[in-house]
């Protein structure tokens, strides 16, 4: 963009739009009436979504259509709408052009007989500077009405290419909905990490992930680094003048990559800093409105901020670029609205009866030590006063390429949880893990790792937390417990108990080799806390 860094760092998220549509509006001009012509045909071929800035009639190329069937969908990925008991969104990408795309699912891979209508939300991008244009094609079809606890099987199509059809032999795929609303005494798994994107190491996480069967999956933010650097400043193809550099390119290399576990595992994203792109939207988030579904049961203009029952487990996503000192491209975007919404839920959720655990999962580290990040001043000001009020149970982060974990914290103040202890959120408080290993290259401590296997419990580690104005204050922290530097994820096996039994949480840390470097359990009393005995309303969310 030829801005110089000191300029570029003081504009928000929508000065960058912004800029960026002037910039691709002078490079087009000439290209005016072509582009109205393919937004008539787009419009013709019944494409919706959000209105992209990039997608309007003075910027849209019509590509040459493919006949369907040489079309082949790839990048399917799964996601629980509100009501993950009866609402599962499914998305995938397609190469070229398509039309009426559909979704077709059953109780057995040989009765798909459901047929289901898909939406195409199409981006077009233009980074200033780069050589060609990009144009994705992103699919998506949302299911309702379906029954809690059930296995279903799906294949997707589009003209010219049906997955029944057996000249075809479309790639049949399963998922199976949360169970019902009831004290239930079956355990499950789920998995959690952040700061993926596109690697051997990214794969390996995978793999091991794959094995722990789990029921849905955590990511804490900066999913595939289409914008690899993260500054939130303007993008641009080389990097030039300390821009960050974009490739929207990314986005299908690794959505073709998580597919493996995706298609069949809800795969639960949160946004973080390389997630804003003020490409698309004033707010960075249209591009990925266009690639993923989000529950949509957050506050306004908040795409990923939601929330949802699983058992008896609530998980809530949060936004932290909203409250980031450190990174403040986008913040105070929701005016307020995210953290009044994030009380409110977490309010309503410690009265629901069958709800013994709050899991809140978001990007900014709330509690962390690398040299490269450490903590964030913002969480700590706006959300850990709520986590603290309302026990919450585990909060899980990204951002810091290492495995963390806290000693529990309840305001402040720290309870010693070493490996294999077992912590009570209402008396120790909060559990806070850094899970940001997940496949980009990885931070450094300045202390030495601390972890099975690799015991250096220390009593003080040097850090320091972001402050408002992208100010370092130093300090030194006695909460560091669990240290490592390599790639690794989190597993949480919960077992539910019946009311007044001991219920409990397991975290286990895993490297990208299956080899457990930490584990903790959080206990509690199963519709304990005093709780109110309210009626279970199954299409309560």
């Amino acid at each position: 963009m030829g801005l110089p860094d000191h300029l570029a760092a003081r504009l928000s998220m929508a000065e960058q739009h912004e800029l960026l549509r002037k910039k691709i509006r002078m490079s087009r001009r000439g290209m005016l009436v072509a582009g109205a012509a393919g937004a008539g045909a787009v419009a013709a071929a019944g494409i919706a979504g959000p209105a992209f800035a990039n997608n309007t009639a003075e910027f849209w190329q019509q590509p040459d259509r493919l006949p369907g069937h040489l079309v082949v969908p790839f990048a399917r990925h799964l996601a629980y709408g509100a009501n993950p008991r009866s609402q599962v969104s499914v998305g995938w990408q397609v190469p070229s052009l398509v039309t009426r795309p559909f979704l077709r699912y059953g109780d057995s891979p040989w009765n798909l007989g459901h047929k289901v209508p898909a939406e195409i939300r199409a981006l077009h991008s233009e980074v200033p500077g780069a050589i060609a244009p990009v144009d994705q094609y992103y699919v998506h079809a949302a299911l309702n009405g379906l029954q809690p606890g059930k296995t279903y099987f799906y294949a997707v199509g589009h003209d010219g290419y049906d997955p029944t059809d057996l000249s075809t032999f479309g790639r049949v795929d399963s998922f199976t909905t949360a169970p019902s609303r009831r004290r239930i005494a079956a355990p499950f798994t789920f998995t959690a990490f952040g700061d993926q994107g596109v690697s051997y190491h990214a794969l390996s996480n995978d793999g091991i992930i794959a094995q722990q069967n789990p029921a849905f999956h955590l990511h804490a933010g900066d999913i595939a680094y289409g914008d690899s650097s993260g500054a939130g400043k303007p993008v641009s193809s080389d990097g030039s003048n300390g821009t960050d550099v974009y490739d929207p390119r990314i986005w299908d290399q690794f959505l073709a990559q998580t597919e493996s576990i995706a298609a069949s595992v809800p795969w639960m994203v949160a946004t973080g800093n390389h997630d804003m792109e003020a490409l698309y939207s004033p707010n960075g988030y249209g591009g990925d409105i266009a690639r993923f579904d989000f529950p949509g049961n957050g506050p306004q203009h908040c795409p990923s901020v939601y929330s949802y029952i699983f058992g008896n487990v609530a998980v809530i996503s949060l936004d932290a670029n909203d409250v980031s000192y450190e990174i403040p491209a986008n913040l105070g975007y929701s005016g307020g609205s995210q953290t009044k919404w994030l009380e409110d839920r977490l309010k309503f959720l410690r009265q629901q009866p069958d709800v013994d655990f709050v899991v809140v999962f978001f990007h900014h580290c709330a509690y962390s030590t690398t040299n490269q990040h450490a903590s964030e001043g913002g969480v700590r000001t706006q959300w850990v006063p709520l986590f603290d009020k309302y026990q919450v149970d585990l909060v899980v982060n990204g951002h810091n390429h290492i495995y963390e974990r806290a000693d529990a914290l309840k305001g402040g103040v720290s309870k010693q949880t070493p490996i294999g202890a077992t912590t009570h959120p209402e008396r120790d408080g909060t559990t806070y893990v850094t899970a940001g290993a997940a496949g980009r290259s990885l931070y450094s401590f300045p202390v030495p790792d601390s972890y099975a296997g690799h015991v250096n419990d220390l009593d003080s580690v040097p850090s320091y937390v972001w402050a408002n104005g992208t100010v370092k204050v130093t300090e030194t922290v006695t909460w560091s417990r669990v240290r490592y530097t390599g790639y690794s994820f989190l597993a949480v096996d919960v077992q539910p108990a019946a009311e007044g039994r001991k219920t409990t949480l397991t975290l286990r840390a895993l490297t990208e080799a299956g080899q457990e470097i930490d584990r903790v359990v959080i206990e509690r009393t199963a519709g304990g806390d005093g709780r109110k005995r309210a009626a279970l309303d199954e299409n309560q969310a």
